[in-house]
């Protein structure tokens, strides 16, 4: 049988929900060709569940395998860069890989606006705000084209950015600093799970609701207008209460957030940072089981390892320039110029 013929019964197998004949025919048709990038996304495809998800850490890791196969050999499959991203980012926790990861789509495709948007949703997840907005600031001064469906991102991001530099950097939690005061915050709401944003918006939002119904009642009667005046009224509370419990979701559960955060960080690097007394806790623990199996996984592995940090560590980001030679820029003098204005006799820069 020919690599097509294999995989096209990986197809067949497939469809029919049978991933392991599908594998087996997959993989056959690789190494008849190992270019077959078709055979390589089936591969990539059973190594995944119905909802696009891995059962388990080496499933993750085998599908992220095919899909860096399939880019290597097609560049141009954004579908396969953008599966692959969340795959290290999402699925193994692997965000400073992540980043680099879509650097090198940039590379492919520069004038593509997701890789941007996902590198400043990792630093935002990082607590990194500063470099997270010049990734925004980037879409806005390159006046990228951006989706419909993305411009709620964009907007949304740029908020959390803008917010944040606007406070104290100082208080920004960096898991890596031992004595950060944000360790005394997640040691003291460990015990305990973080407050649902829906229980917070009933707590305070529906006594206001029932005093408000009560109050038109009593004050404004009967009849269609004061129909219209309770609700606008209810409208109005159930939008500030929303605005409301937002912010106090945010502010009671940061301990949350921050723990999270450091989290986030041992997956990224590998390091082990988080005390035993934390990683035992309900917080951790509440967390933990809220991420996909594989994370969970490829968490327990650094826990069991428990490599400490090294003492002069430093967050080393990619650069996020590499991609301009592949639009004809050049760095000269600390200046990028488009190739076509330099000209092979231009004289070289000289510095003052």
């Amino acid at each position: 049988m020919s690599a097509e013929d294999h995989y096209l019964d990986a197809i067949e197998a497939l469809d029919n929900g049978n991933r392991e004949e599908a594998l087996k025919q997959a993989y056959k048709a690789v190494k008849l060709d190992p270019e077959h990038t078709d055979a390589w996304q089936v591969i990539s495809d059973s190594h995944l569940n119905s909802k696009g998800q891995a059962n388990n850490l080496i499933d993750a890791s085998k599908s992220l395998s095919a899909v860096k196969k399939i880019v290597n050999l097609d560049p141009s499959r954004i579908d396969m860069w953008v599966r692959g991203g969340r795959l290290l980012a999402d699925e193994l926790g692997l965000m400073i890989d992540a980043l680099e990861w879509w650097q090198e789509v940039r590379h492919h495709a520069p004038y593509e606006v997701t890789p941007l948007i996902e590198q400043a949703t990792i630093m935002a997840d990082l607590g990194l705000y500063q470099e997270g907005r010049e990734r925004i600031e980037t879409i806005l001064n390159e006046n990228m084209d951006v989706a419909t469906s993305q411009y709620g991102r964009v907007h949304q991001l740029l908020g959390l950015f803008n917010s944040a530099i606007q406070q104290d950097q100082s208080q920004y939690f960096k898991p890596w600093e031992k004595r950060h005061p944000g360790w005394s915050a997640i040691e003291s709401k460990m015990r305990k799970p973080p407050v649902s944003e829906t229980f917070i918006f009933m707590l305070v939002t529906v006594p206001i609701l029932f005093g408000v119904v009560i109050l038109s009642n009593m004050l404004a009667g009967e009849g269609f207008t004061a129909f219209c005046l309770t609700s606008i009224v209810i409208f109005v509370a159930v939008i500030a209460g929303m605005r409301f419990t937002k912010n106090m979701f945010r502010s009671i559960n940061r301990p949350a957030f921050n723990l999270l955060r450091a989290m986030n960080f041992e997956s990224s690097t590998g390091y082990s940072i988080i005390s035993e007394e934390i990683k035992t806790s309900v917080l951790y623990m509440y967390i933990l089981q809220r991420k996909p199996i594989a994370w969970q996984e490829r968490m327990l592995l650094i826990v069991e390892e428990n490599t400490s940090l090294p003492k002069n560590w430093k967050l080393e980001l990619p650069d996020f320039d590499s991609h301009l030679d592949e639009i004809g820029y050049i760095e000269d003098g600390g200046e990028q110029s488009p190739f076509w204005e330099t000209g092979d006799t231009a004289e070289p820069h000289e510095e003052e």
